[in-house]
């Protein structure tokens, strides 16, 4: 038996584990061995990996990384890193992302150690990787490992931030290798102020919004004011470098240089809340913790954070399937939840398959604390439903690659699905289908099962505070059905105390439903040689535009009914249907099959244009040749895109497809007989894309790399139009 294994074992069987940190240390531990490599590697390229150790300098697919040393966080050398700029996240917190005055809800993201298929920065192949999805229930994230430098995967940041949800990094120093760290970090006050500086410097360059600060040793009781400074100095280079960013402290070492969990907010750690943005207390506290933990904080007390180890250990309620006996706890109290490690769903594969399992947890959540963020809030609005993986990749409606995949980056706004009340009691499934065709990247929302005929269903899509001005809003959605199910949009308004409803309907809509809204609207099926391609992939663009002035978008759910002839002049009651003679009788169940492709809300200010592929510079960077395994040369570069000054707003961009072309050899006089076909190698939020090992068909003479510019409002560039860059193959 390997002997971390046979370490972690003892552990477990043998010591109560009051403090889940420590806990998860050994997890970690056991788990080293198995960690994934890239899933593209062999066992043969793994080797080579080993025999090779990594050295960040150097051109290698991108990849983020903690930082281990206390010097080279001092050295500042993870800027002199190959991977840097592909770890720079792109997406901005929205503006005025205050901390909200109320109890708030900090997931701290702790699975097998970290870096596992989140570290390919680029994205990895496997299709089941974990993913996070519920960022309508979370306020902080907080990315940890048992590092000294935890440093957010940018897909994290970048997901995220699009949903208005803080990021943060983790410090932390443990055992007697990380009390001797903490004694150089605080062996003065400039030393300590020094690493503070380090720290801001990092989330500053790469994005992120603070720090958790994890000091889990014991300390001499003279290093306790260095300590404070480090915290203190921490919070206000974070505070003036980034606006509404956070520094947290984890409830471990006191005010006396113990390292003694006190479970709740008091004198001990008082003096290290006092210094920066909250506490995370330890696990184990008991059900009067939390109110006595309000009183000591006053009017801060939506800064103590109450830990719940989901894994159960120690931890008040047990975690696990019963997380939420401890959050009604927490809410009662009015002070804030830290749930650690929620990838137990994942790492313990609950049943009966991850997606199941995965909702019905968060579901918890959502029961006992609400909905945390809403959206939209702003405009454009955009979602594919995409969850970051899949097994195909879709541009609008059609089939770019069909390999396996894996980028937290790619989410865009997730659904809140929640079967609205008064539906009909028809056995409609509804939710996110990787499987079938998308219509954009990986996924789409599918309804199915069996709906009473002459009867609707209804499924929450998004909650949102979206103020509408005077221009009107242009809205648009894919669909896919199988002819007689229809899908609709149902759109709810609010102004002061003053409700109104929309529903967009195709076809008839039935008698029923005409009485729940206040209007309905049938949007135009989009018309162009664009749309006549994607019906061909059966996806129909349906558009409209509303104007609702002084009003807030407060809900968007989808409606279900079934094509049909329906007499508006004498309205059937919710539950009957009529046969041939009019005779009621008992409704019937017919199939419901139907997707939602994608959903965009923008006004015409928002109308996206691309500048020509002239505007752009284009570079290509470390271009290295190699022979491939089959004898076919390969080659591995990084390419590099920027506008040309006052050539337009790159940040209207949200992530750039990357395409090559191989043209061949042989020249053709006639350009009609040649076939060009691009093919799709990657996806890039940064304005830049690392190559590796790219394999060159041997009558190729050129590569032309594109760069398909895509905007915040889910559209894109048309390729012929779009940035390139042309290598030159060289000959052997």
């Amino acid at each position: 038996m390997n002997l971390r294994k046979a370490l972690f074992i003892l552990i477990k069987t043998f010591l109560k584990p009051i403090q889940p940190l420590f806990y998860h240390f050994f997890s970690f531990i056991a788990m080293e061995t198995t960690s994934s490599a890239h899933p593209s590697d062999s066992s043969s390229s793994a080797a080579a990996a080993a025999a090779d150790p990594f050295d960040p300098t150097k051109p290698s697919i991108p990849i983020a990384y903690p930082i281990k040393k206390l010097e080279d966080l001092l050295s500042r050398s993870y800027f002199d890193s190959f991977h840097l700029p592909f770890n720079r996240s792109s997406v901005h917190l929205p503006p005025n992302s205050h901390s909200p005055s109320r109890p708030r809800i900090l997931v701290c993201h702790d699975m097998a150690g970290g870096y596992i298929d989140d570290k390919w920065v680029q994205g990895g192949t496997n299709a089941d990787a974990y993913a996070v999805w519920h960022w309508h229930l979370i306020d902080v994230f907080v990315y940890f490992s048992h590092n000294l430098v935890t440093i957010p995967p940018p897909c994290w940041t970048n997901t995220a931030h699009t949903h208005g949800v803080k990021v943060l990094g983790t410090f932390i120093v443990e055992w007697d290798a990380g009390r001797a760290i903490a004694n150089i970090l605080l062996s003065t006050k400039e030393s300590a102020r020094t690493y503070a500086e380090r720290l801001t410097e990092l989330a500053v360059t790469l994005g992120f919004d603070g720090w958790l600060i994890n000091m889990e040793v014991e300390l001499d009781l003279g290093k306790i004011p260095n300590l404070k400074e480090f915290v203190s100095h921490l919070t206000s280079t974070m505070h003036a470098s980034v606006p509404e960013s956070l520094v947290i402290w984890y409830d471990s070492v006191t005010k006396d240089g113990q390292l003694s969990y006190q479970n709740q907010l008091n004198e001990y750690n008082k003096p290290f809340f006092d210094i920066c943005d909250g506490l995370f207390a330890n696990y184990s506290w008991q059900e009067d913790y939390p109110k006595l933990s309000a009183a000591v904080a006053g009017e801060r007390k939506f800064d103590v954070y109450m830990g719940i180890d989901v894994f159960g250990r120690g931890t008040y309620g047990g975690g696990q399937w019963t997380t939420n006996v401890a959050l009604d706890v927490l809410k009662k109290n009015a002070v804030s939840a830290a749930i650690f490690a929620p990838g137990w769903v994942y790492e313990t594969k609950q049943k009966p398959d991850f997606q199941t399992a995965q909702n019905r947890w968060w579901g918890l959540v959502e029961k006992s604390w609400g909905i945390q963020q809403h959206y939209p809030k702003v405009l454009p609005f955009y979602s594919n439903f995409d969850q970051g993986h899949g097994y195909h990749v879709f541009v609008g409606g059609l089939q770019v690659s069909a390999d396996s995949w894996n980028n937290i980056s790619s989410q865009t706004f997730q659904p809140v699905l929640d079967v609205a009340n008064g539906s009909s009691q028809s056995t409609i499934k509804v939710y996110v289908n990787f499987k079938d065709a998308s219509y954009s990247g990986g996924g789409n929302i599918t309804l199915n099962g069996s709906i009473e005929e002459n009867a609707s269903f209804m499924a929450r899509l998004f909650q949102g505070e979206l103020p509408l001005e005077r221009q009107p809003v242009h809205i648009s959605y894919s669909v896919k059905s199988d002819g007689n199910s229809l899908l609709g949009l149902a759109l709810g308004f609010a102004k002061e105390n003053e409700r109104s409803s929309i529903l967009l309907a195709t076809g008839q809509a039935l008698p029923q439903l005409t009485n729940k809204f206040d209007k309905i609207i049938t949007p135009l099926q989009v018309t162009s040689s664009v749309a006549e391609v994607q019906r061909a992939t059966g996806w129909i663009i349906q558009e409209t535009s509303i104007q609702m002035h002084g009003y807030r978008l407060t809900d968007i759910h989808i409606v279900c009914y079934r094509k049909g002839k329906h007499d508006l002049q004498k309205p059937m009651l919710e539950h009957e249907s009529a046969d041939e003679e009019g005779t009621l009788s008992a409704p019937k169940l017919l199939d419901f099959n139907a997707s939602l492709g994608h959903i965009s809300i923008r006004t015409s200010t928002h109308n996206m244009v691309y500048p020509p592929a002239a505007d752009w510079v284009v570079k290509g960077q470390y271009i290295s040749w190699a022979s491939g395994s089959q004898g076919n040369k390969t080659v591995s570069l990084k390419i590099i895109w920027n506008l040309k000054h006052g050539f337009g707003d790159a940040s209207l961009f949200s992530k750039y497809n990357i395409y090559v072309e191989k043209p061949a050899k042989e020249v053709v006089v006639d350009a009609d007989d040649v076939s060009i076909s691009a093919e799709y190698i990657g996806v890039a939020r940064t304005q830049a894309f690392y190559v590796s090992s790219f394999t060159i068909p041997s009558n190729t003479s050129s590569l032309k790399f594109i760069i398909q510019v895509c905007g915040i409002d889910g559209s894109f560039q048309n390729l012929h139009e779009s940035p390139s860059f042309l290598l030159d193959v060289v000959k052997s």
